[in-house]
């Protein structure tokens, strides 16, 4: 039985939605049967969460809201699944708040991105995270701290600073996690 008073509605673009649903209906069926959730979805990209009787934990709304909130950011669903996990998060980020014009934003984009998807390669490896540049948003999903590092370097390009000052921060934390690691292991 449908809960109507726990629904979550999230807007997604429409050329997402086929993204959500899957081959066949297959996303959209795992989504629903993994979490105990009802999902509805119009062909404008509206998507209507529904807990039921089944649903898993009480968590299970929140958990299929950020899910389809990061397959409409871009991600895959094998990506945006991880977020079934209660270490993982996804963080949209505006980049239309760091740019005045549609050129800047362009730019920028280009700068998140890199020649030949350089830069974004580098922050997902360092920090062990996922970037997603679409439309005007760049999304991360990850573990907590690692999100918090990427936002951080993300930010770092945003502003203007230039990706061998960003590379470096990037190299520092990364040791300093090692450093962390091998202290958990004397």
């Amino acid at each position: 039985m449908l809960d109507y008073e726990n629904i979550e509605v999230v807007k997604i673009p429409k050329e997402r939605t086929g993204v959500l649903i899957g081959k066949g209906g297959d996303t959209k069926k795992k989504i629903e049967e993994t979490l105990g959730i009802e999902i509805e979805i119009d062909e404008e990209g509206e998507v209507t969460i529904y807990s039921t009787d089944e649903q898993k934990d009480a968590l299970s709304l929140w958990k299929a809201r950020d899910i389809v909130k990061a397959i409409g950011r871009g991600f895959s669903p094998e990506k945006s699944l991880k977020l079934l996990s209660d270490t993982y998060m996804c963080e949209i980020m505006d980049i239309s708040e760091y740019a005045n014009s549609e050129k800047a934003m362009m730019r920028l984009k280009g700068r998140i991105i890199g020649s030949g998807g350089k830069s974004r390669r580098y922050i997902e490896e360092l920090t062990g995270t996922y970037i997603s540049v679409y439309g005007k948003t760049v999304s991360i999903l990850g573990e907590f701290e690692q999100v918090q590092i990427s936002k951080d370097a993300i930010e770092m390009i945003l502003k203007g600073t230039s990706h061998a000052k960003m590379y470096k921060f990037l190299e520092r934390h990364r040791q300093s996690v090692k450093r962390r690691e091998l202290e958990l292991w004397k």
